[in-house]
């Protein structure tokens, strides 16, 4: 095993290597912009900075308001972005999402703040629902960039890491477009997290919290909510989701620390509305995420409109009130794509959830759950489920795969790498980890899979392209990895996609063996793809299935 294993990633690693993935061959002024952005991944500034500053995590948001004066910027500006801030877990992009949306439906600007992104860097910092522009994008990049360059010299080289890059961008964005407000999503945990330079938001929320992150917020959900109630402030109501004991017990020891009311969300089911209300995004979990977003968008209403803002000490539950016909409409009309996504192109469908953590998964597992058989009821014949599973950093895929392991008939594995022939996809490049990582982490979640179905692994595995390209490697006849999401995507479709049949996408070539394996695909009048385990995945995905995103 561990001789083949070598034998394959060594192949592998010579033909996917990280030089042709940093390649952008075709160059043009936003592509410049986003290729000068992914070297803040891996200046050697930026991992000093992190390393001097993990064991004083204050450093963080010192070095935070360092950065943001450097590029032109005062804290005190952020205070005219009358910011909504938003951590938690699991939901807190929802949650986000629905509170803007409101929000926009009563004709405010809105800005909005969020990370990771799907296809493009663009859709992290939004204006009125939409990804800025290309132009704009790059307009305000060099702006920011070349004042931080200019400065750099005289601050020992140092340069701000990806992420704190990007949230100094959005700032200044939403200051330079004059956006009514701000809804921003923290990036990690809350209270170093670099978004925390906001002095006086107008109001906070905290989603489910769970799991995650173990080795900055710490191995206990009460560790992880003592970092996450670090985004209150003095005299700023703040919102929870129902949370467990131990870590509802630290959020409001935080909140009486710092100094704010801390009020808890009703279900949706309480507030006083004719009917239930409709959401825009699919799964039982979203209705948490959507009453926290109507606690947020009110009391931010309350404020504007100076109607006065309850005042509640300790822990008190919310207030249940009825849903204005804008907020109504605003939870309809939502959309956040890669949670609880379906997309439908012929006989194939797609169901895509970033979730990467235990509990998310189970959520995940409902929802697919609670969609599909309807799918398989219009089918009219056999369906094949397949799983395309990819998880990254310190997740734990064992737990995760144990959840979906009854339900599929292939379980698929890949990195996150859209496509193994490098083009100009600058925006999903990923240079913190490297191609062989990343293949090993594919074949180990194989194993874990043919473990958890009781399958023995065979003692040699078959190079599965032809030409000698080990571009696929297989142990057993309902679990593959392939190099890329496209390969896998083309796999699994088995040319019944047309959006993946277009002539511009590369086909790699297989053994006829491993089409042979590949005969219920073909014959099945439907087939069901979930693709869940990484939010980098989805995207990766999404980048080959919905084109719209790429424009």
């Amino acid at each position: 095993k561990r001789r083949y294993k070598f034998h394959l990633l060594s192949l592998l690693c010579h033909l996917y290597g990280m030089k042709s993935l940093r390649s952008c061959s075709v160059m043009n002024v936003f592509q410049d912009a986003v290729c000068t952005l992914n070297t803040l991944q891996t200046n050697a500034s930026a991992l000093e900075q992190v390393k001097r500053e993990r064991g004083h995590p204050q450093l963080q948001l010192q070095a935070m308001r360092g950065f943001l004066q450097r590029a032109g910027l005062k804290v005190e500006e952020l205070d005219r972005l009358n910011i909504i801030h938003v951590t938690g877990t699991k939901g807190k992009g929802s949650t986000c999402a629905f509170t803007e949306q409101i929000l926009r439906n009563y004709g405010f600007r809105t800005g909005f703040y969020s990370s990771p992104h799907l296809v493009q860097v663009r859709e992290r910092i939004r204006i009125n629902g939409q990804p800025i522009g290309k132009e704009l994008f790059t307009k305000y990049f060099w702006q920011v960039y070349r004042r931080l360059e200019e400065t750099k010299e005289a601050h020992g080289g140092s340069m701000p890491a990806y992420f704190r890059f990007l949230t100094i961008l959005a700032f200044n964005v939403f200051l330079q477009e004059k956006v009514d407000l701000a809804v921003i999503e923290v990036g990690i945990g809350g209270a170093y997290d670099c978004t925390n330079i906001i002095r006086r938001p107008w109001v906070c929320g905290i989603s489910s919290l769970g799991i995650d992150h173990t080795s900055i917020l710490g191995d206990t959900i009460e560790k992880i909510a003592w970092q996450k109630g670090g985004i209150f402030k003095l005299g700023v109501p703040a919102f929870t989701v129902k949370q467990p004991v131990g870590p509802m017990k630290v959020l409001q020891e935080r909140a009486e620390e710092i100094g704010c009311s801390l009020s808890v969300c009703p279900d949706l089911e309480e507030y006083e509305s004719e009917g239930s209300l409709r959401l825009g995004l699919a799964g039982h979990h979203q209705r948490r995420n959507a009453s926290l977003a109507l606690q947020l968008s009110h009391t931010w209403l309350q404020r504007h409109f100076l109607t006065g803002v309850l005042e509640f000490s300790g822990v008190s539950p919310a207030p249940v009130f009825q849903p204005s016909p804008a907020m109504i409409k605003g939870l309809a009309e939502t959309e956040w794509p890669g949670r609880n996504q379906t997309l439908k192109h012929g006989p194939v469908t797609y169901f895509l959830d970033g979730a990467h953590t235990t509990r998310s998964m189970l959520a995940c597992v409902r929802w697919f759950n609670e969609v599909t058989p309807q799918h398989e009821r219009n089918a009219g014949g056999s369906v094949v489920r397949v799983l395309l599973f990819n998880a990254t950093g310190e997740r734990d895929c064992a737990a995760m795969l144990k959840l979906l392991s009854c339900h599929f008939d292939f379980a698929v594995f890949c990195p996150n790498i859209t496509e193994a022939i490098a083009t100009c996809n600058a925006d999903q490049q990923n240079f913190n980890v490297s191609v062989e990582n990343m293949l090993t982490r594919c074949l180990d979640n194989q194993q874990s899979w043919r473990v958890l179905n009781g399958q023995e692994e065979k003692p040699e595995a078959e190079l599965l392209i032809g030409g000698g390209l080990p571009l696929v490697a297989e142990r057993h006849s309902d679990t593959l990895v392939f190099p890329c999401i496209l390969s896998a995507l083309q796999w699994i479709s088995q040319g019944r996609d047309s959006v993946l049949s277009n002539p511009n996408k590369c086909i790699i070539p297989l053994k006829p063996s491993i089409n042979a394996k590949a005969a219920p695909l073909r014959e099945a009048v439907s087939i069901h793809v979930l693709i869940t385990g990484s939010l980098h995945l989805v995207g990766g995905a999404l980048k080959h299935l919905d084109p719209a995103l790429n424009s």
